[in-house]
């Protein structure tokens, strides 16, 4: 059942009524859902108006009020499922850019299982998106993406070994979505 926060328009003011005061995080939030407009010939037409909205709301489980578990997927999904959102939008944030890797170094893995993961072109395209979009929403290439983001991270730490680990599976779904964009296989 199609509701407002599954339209490009009520994802980004429901990103809006929340992110902006986390600078960087908010910069890369309206980046992504530029990328992913970019991207969404990569999915089904039916599917474009959801990826948008997806990219508007990947992150939105770092707002402050909705911190519950720590791990922003989850808490991100949690908040979109009081909401009543789509399921099909819940889980595509609760599982993007490869959470189960980090929701294992955390110890979360039974919360975010609740959430099937949709392993299909529509979560390559939003991996794709998060993929390539910096901290401040620079455009990055992935190589560049994941280096900064093992930069930012202590060796160690609970994101550094999850995107560590996380890299071969990431990278499947940015170059899948490249070549659905007519892009040659790198």
């Amino acid at each position: 059942m199609p509701s407002a926060l599954d339209t490009p328009q009520g994802a980004a003011e429901l990103a809006e009524s929340l992110l902006p005061s986390l600078g960087n995080r908010w910069l890369h939030t309206q980046a992504v859902a530029g990328r992913a407009r970019e991207a969404s010939a990569a999915v089904t037409e039916a599917d474009r108006d959801l990826l948008v909205a997806a990219a508007w709301l990947h992150d939105i489980g770092y707002a402050p009020e909705l911190r519950d578990t720590g791990f922003h997927p989850v808490d991100g999904a949690r908040h979109l499922e009081r909401l009543g959102a789509p399921m099909r939008l819940v889980r595509l944030v609760a599982h993007h850019s490869g959470a189960v890797y980090e929701a294992e170094q955390r110890g979360l893995t039974d919360e975010l299982a609740v959430y099937e993961r949709e392993d299909s072109p529509l979560m390559d395209a939003l991996i794709y998106a998060d993929m390539t979009t910096g901290p401040a929403g620079q455009p990055f290439d992935f190589d560049q993406r994941i280096d900064e983001i093992l930069e930012r991270y202590e060796p160690g730490s609970e994101v550094h070994t999850a995107i560590s680990k996380a890299r071969p599976y990431l990278g499947a779904a940015v170059e899948r979505t490249r070549v659905r964009l007519g892009g040659q296989p790198m």
